[in-house]
């Protein structure tokens, strides 16, 4: 199964974009429901999606119209640079889709803009209640749903087992309470960059341009956080911001990462874990499909290292119905058509995505490449904390992680100090939640 990698990287990803009203894009026509005079009620869909992902939406919405006579989705798969840049201007000029696809750290942007459709009325507590609670935080605001967390996916390490090994390294973590310390990482990280040439490296990590936000991954391992209950407040200036920071500092001083691999970098993690170039890498589940159809090298997968808990990053998309959809309720009956457990379970098992609801979380999906390794991505899953979401998904995320990205690379390649980019980092989230 062949998957444009870069599509994917950007399309699961939390890619935090800014939401600007453009208008006159050009690229997908607008939406709305219709009824063509004889019953017949059509809801517009518009989606990114890789080839398999495309697929799997045809076939689902196929089984929809089946078991709703007379409803029709009109399916719309566009480029995800031009996503939402259109979405925008159609919902300037009241001409959106009654459906899209949204990643969950833009998802916040729109909720908070009152520009969707609250499903409160269309899900009993023991509905919502199905879900793994980090993710339906991730399509809440105010305690009120916006979408539904249709699939998620999240970052774990990826290692070449021959590179390790020569390396003395045969001891690779299997369980979750097993996995690496800090320390212990730190430790080999030590070991491969003495075993390894000058031109390889320890590991890469993938925090590169869109994705920059996965450094918040270290914080909250630390057991730090990036804002204060109240939303707004700054709350990277602790013990836990020095410590993450230092410890991702450390990567660049001792050699273990490539130094072009800061956080501006125009490549990738998977890019260079493919190339050899390095011996592990942090890498999305979503991205295990590439890794085994182009690495011609044994490879395997183990947990993020933790320190006071264990964390990873909040990637995959919600769905969500427009406020001003002209069928709400079929509109509603569509999204929880497409989180029943059948179709997410049908959907996850052929695009290498992770499930959000709790009946799925410990069942064996017949996921259709490396099924071995699929389990180390699923309990990865659950170091994803509610309070880790609730900040991943702020509406102010957007302008805060362009400032990280320009704050951590300082810090990573420029010089600056620990103290200097939290003050940097803390000044520039006050002003992004004023």
């Amino acid at each position: 199964m062949k998957l444009s990698k870069r599509k994917l990287l950007s399309a699961t990803g939390i890619v935090m974009a800014s939401s600007l009203l453009l208008a006159g894009c050009a690229g997908f026509g607008g939406g709305g429901s219709s009824d063509n005079g004889s019953g017949s009620q059509t809801l517009t869909f518009t989606t990114w999606a890789s080839e398999t992902e495309e697929a799997a939406f045809k076939e689902l919405i196929k089984k929809f119209e089946a078991e709703n006579e007379g409803s029709k989705i009109k399916l719309n798969v566009v480029p995800y640079d031009q996503m939402f840049s259109n979405i925008d201007a159609q919902l300037a000029s009241g001409d959106a889709p009654d459906l899209f696809r949204v990643d969950y750290g833009n998802l916040g942007v729109y909720s908070s803009q009152d520009q969707l459709l609250d499903l409160s009325s269309y899900f009993t507590p023991e509905e919502s209640g199905a879900f793994v609670p980090a993710m339906w935080e991730a399509v809440s605001f105010d305690g009120k749903p916006y979408g539904v967390p249709h699939q998620t996916d999240v970052s774990a390490l990826l290692l070449n087992t021959k590179l390790l090994a020569d390396a003395g390294i045969t001891d690779i973590p299997t369980t979750l309470e097993d996995a690496w310390t800090w320390d212990e990482f730190a430790d080999v990280a030590t070991k491969l960059r003495a075993s390894l040439p000058a031109e390889q490296y320890p590991f890469v990590y993938n925090w590169q341009l869109g994705g920059t936000s996965r450094w918040l991954s270290w914080l909250f391992e630390a057991d730090g956080k990036l804002l204060e209950d109240d939303g707004v407040t700054p709350a990277i200036d602790s013990e836990a911001g020095k410590k993450a920071l230092d410890f991702t500092k450390s990567f660049f001083d001792n050699n273990w990462v490539p130094p072009t691999s800061s956080v501006k970098s125009s490549g990738y993690a998977d890019t260079v874990f493919a190339e050899q170039t390095a011996a592990m890498a942090f890498v999305g589940s979503f991205l295990v499909p590439d890794m085994d159809y182009f690495n011609e090298f044994e490879w395997t997968a183990t947990f993020m290292p933790t320190d006071k808990r264990g964390a990873t990053d909040l990637g995959g998309n919600a769905l969500v119905a427009t406020k001003d959809t002209a069928n709400p309720d079929l509109a509603a009956k569509f999204l929880k058509f497409m989180v029943s457990e059948d179709s997410m379970e049908t959907f996850c098992a052929q695009t290498m995505e992770l499930p959000t609801l709790l009946s799925l979380a410990d069942k064996d999906i017949a996921y259709t490449t490396r099924p071995d390794l699929m389990p180390i991505f699923v309990q990865q899953a659950t170091t994803i904390e509610p309070s880790d979401v609730k900040q991943l998904t702020s509406p102010y995320m957007a302008a805060i992680a362009t400032a990280m990205q320009d704050q951590l690379e300082l810090a990573f390649v420029g010089g600056q100090s620990t103290e200097d980019t939290l003050k940097n980092l803390t000044a520039a989230i006050t002003e992004a939640t004023k």
